[in-house]
């Protein structure tokens, strides 16, 4: 009762958890990202241009983001870097495509911007590339 009652942690609990949301998010993106690769010129004429850069330039950067970025999170490799990107999309997402309901259509997206934010704080953990570098 003691140890569940503890706000003390071992390392390995927190490069374990670390781990985990990396390795979840990142699967649970990645299927976005690779359907919109796969049915890029399906998904270009209408998507989304939120920055005035164009839908096909936006496609392309939230492929980048959701694609890319998550594989690179999930190996754990620039993490905090590749982080960056996903965070600007799940924004864009969820108060702007959404229109910040976040308790409605854009709870998921809010969901991605609030597990990507302690990826962000805290970094990869040890169980990454970032970590067996030293990084």
């Amino acid at each position: 009762m003691q140890r569940i009652l503890s706000t003390r942690y071992p390392t390995w609990s927190f490069n374990l958890s670390m781990f985990l949301l990396r390795i979840g998010l990142g699967l649970l993106m990645m299927p976005h990202g690779y359907d919109k690769l796969v049915n890029f010129g399906r998904y270009r004429g209408d998507f989304m241009d939120f920055v005035g850069i164009g839908g096909t330039m936006s496609l392309a950067l939230v492929v980048f983001a959701e694609f890319f970025c998550s594989l690179f999170v999930m190996i754990g490799l620039f993490t905090r870097l590749t982080v960056i990107p996903l965070l600007i999309e799940m924004s864009v997402v969820v108060f702007k495509a959404h229109g910040g309901d976040v308790f409605g259509k854009g709870e998921m997206g809010a969901l991605f911007l609030i597990g990507l934010m302690p990826i962000l704080f805290c970094g990869p953990g040890k169980a990454s590339v970032d970590g067996i570098m030293g990084k």
